[in-house]
């Protein structure tokens, strides 16, 4: 499934949210999708569980997470959800805050890796220092924002 038509499909875009950790930053995507009924609670808590048990290993670019876990901890249909915080959150261990969050919810491998891959097409960017530019997303101030930038970065 592309990522705008999960976005439109689930109603899974929360922008400027507040979170006071990165356990309620990771509910806020996960809670969309469980709404929508693409994932069952349980995936947040196979999120949370392998967060603590190896590390922050979701986040994939500076100020950015993916959160995501392993199709069979709870996925019912492939599907994302976007989180932008109004303040940034620290994972244990981090140097770097996150505040742009894209959750993943693969239904197999490979929509999981395809998932991941257009999202980080359209964050990508020559300009930046580390090749991606949240700032797409950060600026954004409703859903429509959200689907123009996605629109005009795969030239849709």
């Amino acid at each position: 499934m592309a990522f705008k038509q999960s976005l439109m499909e689930n109603d899974s875009i929360l922008l400027k949210a507040k979170a006071e950790n990165w356990q309620s930053a990771i509910k806020l995507g996960t809670d969309m999708l469980v709404s929508s009924g693409a994932i069952t609670p349980h995936y947040y808590d196979a999120i949370i569980h392998c967060v603590e048990k190896m590390g922050p290993y979701i986040i994939i670019a500076p100020n950015f997470a993916m959160p995501h876990a392993r199709p069979e901890d709870g996925v019912n249909r492939t599907a994302f959800a976007l989180v932008t915080l109004d303040k940034p959150i620290y994972f244990e261990g981090e140097d770097e805050p996150v505040d742009v969050l894209v959750t993943l919810a693969g239904s197999t491998s490979d929509q999981h890796m395809e998932g991941l891959m257009e999202v980080i097409s359209i964050l990508e960017s020559e300009e930046s220092e580390t090749g991606v530019d949240l700032n797409k997303f950060r600026q954004c101030h409703c859903k429509e924002d959200i689907y123009a930038v996605i629109d005009q970065t795969l030239g849709a």
